[in-house]
């Protein structure tokens, strides 16, 4: 099973007309919206038990899920959410430390 995420950079137009000092931001501002359902959607999935893995990678497949799903040339996908029931233990991943990859400054 999947979840598909899409963008509809088009439908950004009027807004970036309208506020045209902010033009170059709404392209980001739409991502990171989506970003933030993807995630949602991926925590409520394995807060069902479900398990999950979230594609970007996906001028692979863009062609066909187009056509598959009828989607509007104007929508991007995005991400790719493919989740089921699990049927082993995520394996372990190596990290850098923490103070390599996270700072903190300030009080």
């Amino acid at each position: 099973m999947q979840v598909l995420f899409f963008v509809d950079f088009e439908s950004l137009a009027p807004i970036k007309e309208k506020f045209a000092i902010y033009a170059d931001k709404f392209d980001p501002f739409a991502l990171e919206s989506n970003a933030m359902s993807q995630f949602l959607v991926w925590t409520a999935l394995e807060s069902e038990g479900f398990g999950a893995n979230l594609q970007h990678y996906s001028p692979l497949i863009d062609e066909q899920i187009a056509k598959t799903w009828n989607i509007p040339a104007s929508w991007k996908l995005d991400a790719q959410l493919v989740f089921g029931t699990p049927n082993s233990e995520p394996g372990e991943k190596a990290f850098a430390p923490i103070e390599d990859r996270y700072k903190v400054f300030g009080k």
